[in-house]
């Protein structure tokens, strides 16, 4: 019999678990969640990750041979300790060593944009629209910028464990400093906040990326339309440099940026004036799973 998969999404506000049966099968045996509480420092993290474990135990009566989990940043491969995570805590923590020491069992560790590009490419739009796709970028455009890449069903993090790290590329002067201490980063022009702070910058209000899209589609607000033009312009330029290095089959696109329509459409003209082609063949592609991704794809990592 398969061994069930174990997987668990570890996000700033809480701490997410699933089993599922097989890849084939990921209809969830269990799924549950509890409190990050990531303030009390890191030990209590650790605590917390054992205690939604020793939970998904007892609820399911099964133990688990491996556990995947996605993580905020990722685990430099060399140093054996966390790095880039947004969750600060974490960051120069031997978080694998802790976790294996304490649950008793091997871990699998990705970033949270590895786990989405997994999961939508075993059980989401992948799958779906594009199942013979051998090389898979995924996205997330939401309050910052990531991107996790897939090649023959598998993550490939890389000598430095940065594959994929799209959202620190530079894109262009205008998104100003970045908290990574570099200028222009894509992430600084492509994330919500980065198109908040365009929009402020025309105009000395504040508005919602929700707001500045309604603006935008009713026409009536010269700034918004600007700001959602840029962002089409920038989505096609910043992509084109993951195609021609990668030349991906797939591109998912997640985030609450991702579901802007207009990149799918602008976003995909301006992709055809900077790619080195004569036409783009890429799907670029929305997800299917939702909030489920992360800590699917971390339940992927182990089969």
């Amino acid at each position: 019999m398969t061994q069930p998969l174990w997987g668990i999404d570890l996000g700033g506000t809480k701490i997410e678990g699933v089993i599922v049966p097989s890849l084939d099968n990921p209809q969830p045996i269990l799924r549950t969640r509890i409190d990050t509480e990531g303030y009390k420092g890191y030990e209590h993290i650790i605590g917390q990750i054992e205690t939604l474990v020793q939970t998904m135990k007892k609820q399911s009566g099964l133990q688990p041979a491996h556990i995947g989990l996605g993580t905020p940043g990722v685990l430099d491969p060399i140093l054996q300790t966390m790095k880039n995570c947004n969750s600060t805590a974490l960051n120069g923590q031997p978080l694998k060593k802790d976790l294996e020491e304490k649950l008793g069992v091997p871990c699998v560790l990705a970033n949270d944009a590895n786990c989405f590009a997994l999961a939508e490419t075993h059980w989401g739009v992948v799958k779906e629209k594009a199942p013979e796709a051998k090389l898979v970028f995924g996205i997330i455009m939401g309050t910052g910028v990531g991107g996790g890449i897939v090649v023959n069903g598998q993550v490939w993090n890389g000598k430095h464990g940065i594959a994929g790290e799209w959202g620190h590329n530079f894109l262009d002067e205008s998104g100003g400093p970045c908290y990574c201490g570099k200028t222009g980063c894509v992430e600084t022009v492509l994330s919500g906040p980065g198109l908040q702070r365009y929009y402020k910058s025309i105009t000395g209000s504040m508005l919602s990326l929700k707001d500045i899209l309604a603006h935008a589609l009713q026409g009536n607000d010269p700034a918004a339309v600007k700001t959602i033009d840029r962002l089409n312009h920038f989505f096609g330029k910043a992509v084109s440099v993951i195609t021609n290095l990668l030349d991906p089959d797939v591109i998912v696109v997640g985030g609450g940026v991702g579901n802007i329509d207009s990149i799918y459409t602008a976003g995909m003209e301006s992709l055809h004036k900077f790619i080195f082609n004569n036409r783009v063949d890429v799907q670029i592609l929305k997800p299917s799973l939702g909030d489920s991704a992360g800590v699917f794809g971390a339940a992927a990592l182990v089969a």
